[in-house]
């Protein structure tokens, strides 16, 4: 921002050495008290119209009357007293800090100039003209070369922050990027390790605890009888447990590039028809999703079939995302035995239930709500559950779907 103290300082600089030229040169005539008062009207001006342009965008009505005002007391006073000349020192930068652009600054210190050739005239006469032609073209060459350096600095100043505000942008976004990429790869690794140590670890414990079930078949007696009832724990706990666990690595793990939602929701399909027996149906027609909003959806899909997996003893399923007005809807429905047949705590229709490695239906209601979607679960028409989930789309970025 430009500080007026220095025009105000440059403004009482030239006022007091105009007004010192003319008391140096005793006696005092009317010539050095127009040039006094011309002196006093530019400190008027200043005061009253031209300080307040400082640093303002006001368009080009001001300038002109800029313009005017500073080429008139110029004319006025270099006609009493060419020495008021000097007030070039400071119209001409004024005239180039206030212009609205570079072709304005130079036509306005060009009728600066002329006004100074005009000053010389009226006070010399035609004697003026070689001398007021002389130094209106030095004093405006001057000005315009040095106005167009300082100009040329300030553009090159000005780009090279806008280059820097571009650069702080895109490093920021850089950043974010590289952030979302190191929880997308921390969470990929934690699935790895649950995968390959925890659920690893379960398998092998339902694998001997149903060989220990098979070989205690052949022992009878009460003692036998109950270590097989323990050992037949041990396998629907350590089953359960192998569950949790690979519904706990189908929830962490990231939502890949590779493919998008919908190769997303396929894997999770086959994982779930791998474990469960249960088809399930994938029909992914809405596309261009931003990340945050493909990561919601894939969260509600597995919730919905965690809840398959626990209540519903369907053979089949269905994940459905499709566009509408509202936004995108995610549906999970199955043919299974429906909300309406399970007990009251705990139930494919108690929204506060939860699935294996999951966060419960109130949890898909919270997620939903966080991007301003909405949340329904209720029996489906003709049997089974249903569940339908609508996002608000939002437009994906070209750094978001890279």
């Amino acid at each position: 921002m430009v500080n007026r103290r220095w025009w105000d300082a440059a403004a009482l600089a030239v006022a007091l050495v105009t007004v010192l030229v003319g008391l140096v040169d005793p006696p005092y005539g009317a010539d050095d008290v127009a040039t006094w008062a011309v002196t006093a009207a530019f400190l008027l001006a200043y005061a009253l119209y031209l300080r307040g342009r400082i640093g303002g965008d006001d368009g080009p009505r001001h300038y002109v009357a800029i313009v005017i005002v500073l080429t008139a007391l110029s004319v006025a006073g270099t006609a009493a007293e060419p020495s008021f000349a000097m007030l070039q020192a400071f119209a001409y930068p004024f005239l180039w800090i206030t212009a609205p652009d570079t072709r304005r600054a130079v036509i306005g210190n060009g009728i600066l100039a002329t006004g100074i050739v005009i000053g010389y005239v009226l006070h010399f006469g035609a004697a003026g003209i070689v001398t007021g032609l002389t130094v209106g073209a030095l004093s405006l060459g001057f000005a315009l070369a040095l106005g167009l350096w300082i100009t040329r600095i300030a553009e090159y100043g000005d780009e090279r922050a806008r280059l820097l505000a571009d650069l702080q942008s895109v490093q920021g976004e850089l950043a974010a990027l590289h952030r979302e990429a190191g929880v997308g790869e921390e969470r990929a690794r934690l699935a790895r390790e649950i995968h390959d140590t925890i659920a690893q670890s379960l398998t092998g414990l339902v694998m001997v605890a149903q060989r220990a079930g098979n070989r205690l078949t052949a022992v009878d007696g009460p003692a036998a009888a109950s270590v097989r009832a323990d050992v037949s724990l041990i396998e629907e706990m350590a089953r359960e447990a192998l569950t949790e666990a690979r519904g706990l690595v189908a929830t962490i793990a990231p939502v890949t590039a590779d493919g998008g939602l919908a190769a997303s929701l396929d894997r999770l399909a086959a994982a779930f028809e791998r474990e469960t027996g249960t088809v399930v149906r994938v029909q992914a027609d809405a596309t261009g999703l931003d990340r945050e909003l493909e990561v919601v959806v894939l969260r509600c899909a597995q919730e919905g079939l965690a809840n398959v997996r626990k209540h519903a003893q369907a053979a089949t399923a269905w994940i459905t995302v499709e566009d509408s007005a509202d936004g995108v809807v995610l549906t999970v429905r199955d043919d299974g035995v429906g909300p309406t047949a399970h007990g009251e705590a705990g139930g494919a229709g108690d929204a506060g239930g939860t699935g294996p490695g999951g966060f419960g239906l109130a949890g898909l209601r919270d997620r939903a709500a966080l991007v301003g979607g909405s949340f329904a679960f209720g029996p489906a028409e003709g049997g089974g559950a249903l569940l339908r989930v609508t996002v608000p789309r939002r437009t994906a970025t070209a750094e978001e779907t890279r």
